[in-house]
């Protein structure tokens, strides 16, 4: 038996390959079996939406998860994961009512609540099969066969329960109060909604500034003596479709204010307005010079409290009070006029202000005889059809208002109208400058809150709403979460933090058909209301509601209360959605029939409930829930901020005082490569499935994970996706595959006895130290919840260590000779490293870190596990980390890295060997270092000699600056005389600052101390040398190439190209050759010399030149562009 060998690397076969071992293995579900009886880490799994596809950034959120929940897992700790489907909510109806083509108004009409909610359940699962495949083919673990649905009636129950709960508590109440609506969802949304990352969008609309003519009588005459022309308050909105709803003036009560005499600028006629005098100047420029005069007296706003004026708009008459100037402390001198006009029909301020000062709002009274804003819930002026005859006769001024009724208030609520189409509030400016009621309209770009399902503008709106009163637990949110580990730091105190110190209550209710009912009865007086907390006390209330004739039958007698079997709980047996809820009629305790309250709960309600939910808690496992709750750990993208996020924490704080997850990754956007949102309208979104089909799962987790911090945006670029592929994982699958090819040939099996740590060489002794700091370093890094630092990491000791350093000094180790200590030692090794990488990378990239577990485990038999991820995660063994051998090898690193950019910069071949390079040296430590790596770096950049001076003038000249960065902070006011005194120092002096730990300089007036960081000192070229500096260390290269260089670089030369001729061949790496070189000029001298140097590195019994090479293999080649031509054969 050998170990496994492969002809090349495909990572999406080698995936596909993997997922079939795991499927026989049953791999999942062993690796929760395994750990029965361990501790557990408790994971939820933030609920998708199977009604659209998934995306790119999905891989991103589901890579995270599944990094944290496999390293647990090989820790030891027992991690049940539970995967969940969102079935509620808007995503799902938007889809079905599209598909449909129908609106939410057709719903009862054209179709039944009844069919309409049977195919939104229907359509909400459309996509399972496709985000299964997303999750079975990028490797993520979830459970997919027992997943939580939030339409099932067990979890329905749940919500119900903890609905109850905030009942009880005083915690959930009934209020009428401006909310933001989306007309084109039909809906009511909460503030978290509204603040979902996108929602808030700069948009141009026609603002205007209105000329509201103020009524003269006893209050105001004082107003009126001097002024020029007609008087009036100037007052500003971005939203001119709300003039016809306005009902007051609002003024700061400390503002001052000032009447400016003056002309209007589209009739000219002279008049006088009243506005802030801080914003004169925004309306009274140059261009204004000589047509207007600012008085000098000024008004406080509260002097101009009740001043009357006459309506703008005169087209619907208020019920009550209306049209005087009222105070309000919010209004501020930041833009506009210092005079706010007051709609409390669409504005939650307006209608405080208003409310507070007794202005009645301009309501419509509809044919149901309910009092409505001007707008109707589709979004436009309501049509006086729609209108309560009496109310049109008492109140509406037909003749002005037919004009306008059915207006859309914004054109994308009418699917008629395009962004270009005149719009709305265009038409009302024209209006009022036709009637000299305007002083200027202009285009203003501001920030305008849009719906974050439908993209459309949100309405602020009066609405009936029950809320959840998380404002009574705000200071207790905000000191809960303190106590959690954020990932980033800045998410949990800032986006969210600042979140929860802003904090409204809840708007629970949604005017929708889809979703969790309201388990709220109430009498129609709303004297007596009842809050049902399960299915049990449901069925106790009909039986009631039987008894007093207001029910013929229970709807739900088939069910049998406390039995929880999925069949009992079966849509046959009940059914918890519309329109079965709104059918059953309950009574009260004096007799009154109690109907439910017509709300669905808002979305997110559902999905914050999960870990009760899912769990079908109180009714079942509250027995062991103390160890389902709190979750170890959760993650999703940042748009979950201020919505999963935050409802997970306000139920938890509010229910159960408790913190409802420990630690939290908030992941970015991914972005396309160029930082631009990804979607199908813009042609740049990516198909997953196509990158992970074509790349494999492996380098696309590890792309995204090593690229940028995973709470960073990611700029999403295929090429770095196949970068990854080629670099790392290509790296690390050649030195698995020169492994295993020279283990396979001389017998080793990894069962031998260890060659103890003591008796191995340095270099094996070094690599296996840098091996256990790097599993302490992913180690903290992972227990930190950092995963980048860990993989970028791996991904460095693979191919900057064990690949570029470890596997190619080593190489004559593995290639000849029969096996004895020190190969065998070489062996153990290589194996260790790569058994060891291949679970440390097994979180990131669990298909390739399987196979080589598992292919060197086979022949190895070490572990009883037969996968990586049923393994234990590696642990740190200090005993065999030597720092100073890590420091010794990383400054051999160095050296070798600054003398082979010296040899690029002359375009010298590593191939050709060069004379000397001299190290000037600081310090005895850093002596020591280099001369005990001599050696190693001497082979490594191909050189004769290394010397290592202390003493450089002479030698090297340097020069020296002062670096700003370092000294400005803390001697700024010394910083010219610092540079002054630096362009003086002689190369004596500069050598004293780099051995020194720190030095002290004369200031004068003081002494301060400096380092040799605080200077940037760089080497100047000597002829014929090249000199480089980096950090503590510089190196003068000898570049000076004599003809015996010349000859030993040419024969090296024609080593590689013979070794090339073999591979291309097909000889096996144990074949010995005879080899003839074109005898030219050019080579003949150093083929003869090195000839013997020659075969030794190429298996080659004999090397001769010949004018016509023969042999089996004769190939035209060159050396140092010279042509010509090598012929092999078999010996």
């Amino acid at each position: 038996m050998k170990f496994k060998e492969y002809k090349n690397l495909d990572l999406s076969a080698l995936a596909n390959e993997v997922l079939a071992e795991w499927d026989s293995k049953d791999t999942f579900a062993k690796s929760i079996e395994t750990r029965e009886g361990a501790p557990a880490f408790i994971f939820y799994e933030g609920p998708p939406s199977a009604n659209g596809m998934p995306g790119i950034h999905h891989v991103m959120a589901r890579t995270i998860k599944d990094v944290f929940c496999r390293y647990k897992t090989q820790q030891g700790y027992r991690v049940n994961r539970k995967a969940g489907w969102d079935t509620h909510g808007l995503p799902v109806e938007l889809g079905v009512e599209k598909t449909l083509g129908i609106t939410k108004e057709d719903i009862g009409k054209k179709i039944t609540v009844e069919e309409y909610n049977r195919r939104c359940r229907e359509d909400v699962m459309k996509y399972t099969d496709v985000w299964s495949n997303l999750t079975r083919q990028m490797g993520y673990w979830v459970n997919l066969d027992d997943p939580y649905i939030t339409y099932d009636n067990k979890y329905i129950e749940t919500l119900w329960y903890l609905l109850k709960r905030l009942y009880d508590k005083g915690l959930l109440y009934k209020g009428y109060t401006i909310q933001p609506y989306s007309p084109a969802a039909g809906t009511g949304l909460s503030t978290h909604e509204l603040n979902q990352p996108g929602c808030y969008r700069d948009v141009k609309d026609t603002t205007c500034t209105a000329q509201f003519r103020i009524v003269r009588d006893e209050k105001s005459e004082h107003l009126f003596e001097g002024a020029e022309g007609e008087l009036f308050f100037l007052a500003w909105t971005t939203t001119p479709w709300t003039l016809p709803s306005n009902t007051a003036l609002c003024v700061g009560p400390q503002i001052e204010y000032v009447r400016v005499k003056c002309q209007n600028p589209y009739t000219e006629a002279r008049q006088t307005i009243i506005m802030a005098k801080e914003l004169v100047g925004s309306y009274f420029g140059k261009k204004q010079e000589g047509t207007f005069e600012v008085e000098e007296h000024t008004f406080k706003g509260k002097e101009l409290e009740g001043i009357r004026y006459e309506q703008l708009i005169p087209w619907v008459k208020p019920m009550g009070d209306a049209f005087r100037v009222i105070v309000g402390d919010y209004v501020t001198t930041s833009d506009g006029t210092g005079i706010v006009h007051i709609a409390p029909t669409f504005g939650a301020d307006d209608d405080r202000v208003a409310r507070a000062a007794g202005i009645a709002p301009l309501f419509m009274v509809d044919t149901a005889g309910k009092n409505c804003p001007m707008v109707d819930r589709s979004g436009r002026f309501f049509r006086l059809e729609d209108l309560d005859k009496e109310f049109v006769e008492m109140y509406v001024d037909v003749a002005l208002y037919n004009e306008w009724a059915g207006r859309y208030v914004k054109n994308a609520y009418d699917a008629a109208l395009a962004d270009s189409d005149t719009t709305l509030d265009i038409d009302i400016c024209v209006m009022l400058k036709g009637e000299s009621k305007v002083f200027k309209i202009e285009k203003h770009t501001h920030s305008y809150p849009h719906c974050w399902r439908t993209d459309k503008p949100v309405l602020y709106y009066p609405l009936d709403s029950w809320f959840i009163r998380t404002t009574a637990l705000r200071e207790r949110m905000m000191e809960l979460n303190a106590t959690i580990k954020w990932q980033p730091e800045y998410t949990g105190s800032g986006r969210f933090g600042k979140w929860l110190e802003g904090l409204v209550d809840w708007n629970l209710s949604r005017s929708r058909f889809w979703g969790t009912p309201l388990p709220i009865w109430a009498t129609e007086d709303y004297s007596e209301m009842k809050c049902i907390g399960s299915v049990e006390e449901l069925m106790a209330e009909i039986e009631k509601s039987i008894e007093a004739g207001f029910m013929s039958e229970n709807p739900y007698k088939n069910f049998k209360v406390g039995d929880m079997s999925a069949e009992n709980y079966s849509t046959e047996n009940i059914d918890l959605h519309k329109p079965y809820v709104d059918n059953i009629v309950l009574v009260s305790s004096k007799g009154e029939p109690m109907r439910r309250e017509s709300d669905l709960i808002d979305v997110w309600f559902d999905s914050g409930a999960m870990p009760y939910a899912q769990r079908h808690y109180p009714f079942e496992n509250a027995d062991c829930f103390d160890k389902l709750f709190p979750a170890d750990f959760i993650a999703e993208g940042v748009d979950q901020t201020r919505g999963w996020f935050f409802t997970l924490h306000a139920i938890a704080t509010m229910l159960f005082d408790s913190v409802a997850f420990k630690n939290i990754i908030s992941n970015g956007l991914v972005l396309d490569k160029n930082g631009n949102k990804m979607s199908k309208r813009l042609g740049n979104a990516v198909d997953p499935f196509e990158v992970l089909n074509k790349y494999g799962a492996d380098a696309t987790r590890w792309y995204m994970i090593a690229n940028s911090d995973p709470w960073e945006n990611l700029k999403f670029d295929i090429e770095g996706v196949d970068e990854v592929r080629r670099k790392f994982f290509g790296t690390l699958y050649n030195t698995y595959s020169f492994f295993a090819l020279y283990a396979n040939i001389d017998g080793f099996t990894g069962k031998e006895a260890e060659v103890p740590m003591e008796r191995r060489p340095e270099i094996d002794r070094w690599i296996i130290s840098l091996l256990n700091t790097l599993v302490k370093d992913v180690t903290a890094a992972l227990e930190d919840y950092d995963p980048t630092p860990a993989a970028r990491a791996i991904q460095e000791f693979v191919g900057e260590n064990l690949s570029n350093w470890y596997v190619r000094l080593n190489r004559k180790r593995f290639w000849g000779g029969e096996m004895n200590e020190d190969k065998l030692s070489a062996y153990q090794t290589l194996y260790t490293c790569l058994e060891t990488v291949a679970k440390l990378a097994a979180p990131f990239a669990p298909f390739i870190s399987d196979r080589i577990f598992c292919d060197l485990n086979a022949l190895s038999g070490r572990h009883s596990e037969d996968s990586v991820h049923l393994a234990s995660f590696p642990k740190c063994d200090e005993s065999l980390i030597d720092a100073r051998l890590e420091d010794m090898m990383a400054m051999a690193q160095q050296v070798s890295s600054m003398v082979l950019a010296l040899r690029r910069k002359v375009n010298i071949k590593v191939r050709q060997p060069l004379a000397k390079v001299l190290i000037p040296v600081l310090d005895d430590a850093t002596e020591e270092h280099l001369l005990a790596v001599k050696s190693l770096i001497l082979n490594e950049v191909n050189i004769k000699e290394m010397d290592l001076i202390r003493e450089t003038t002479g030698l090297i000249t340097k020069r020296i600056k002062p670096n700003f960065k370092t000294l400005g902070p803390r001697y700024g006011k010394y910083m010219k005389q610092i540079a002054a005194m630096t362009a003086q120092f002689s190369q004596e002096k500069i050598a004293e600052i780099e051995a020194s730990t720190e030095i002290v300089l004369d200031m004068g007036a003081e002494q301060i101390t400096v380092t040799p960081a605080d200077f940037e000192i760089m080497s100047e070229d000597m002829p014929g040398w090249l000199v480089a500096s980096e950090g503590k260390l510089t190196v003068a290269l000898d570049v000076t190439v004599t003809e015996e260089l010349r000859k030993e670089g040419l024969a090296r030369e024609l080593v590689n190209r013979i070794q090339n001729i073999r591979k291309d061949s097909g000889l096996e790496v144990t074949d010995k050759i005879e080899v003839e070189i074109e005898d030219i000029e050019a080579v003949h001298t150093a083929v003869a010399e090195f000839a013997q140097y020659i075969g030794q590195q190429t298996l080659a019994v004999s090397v001769k030149t010949a004018t016509e090479p023969q042999g089996e293999f004769v190939v035209e080649s060159d050396v140092n562009e010279i042509p010509l031509k090598i012929a092999i054969k078999r010996a």
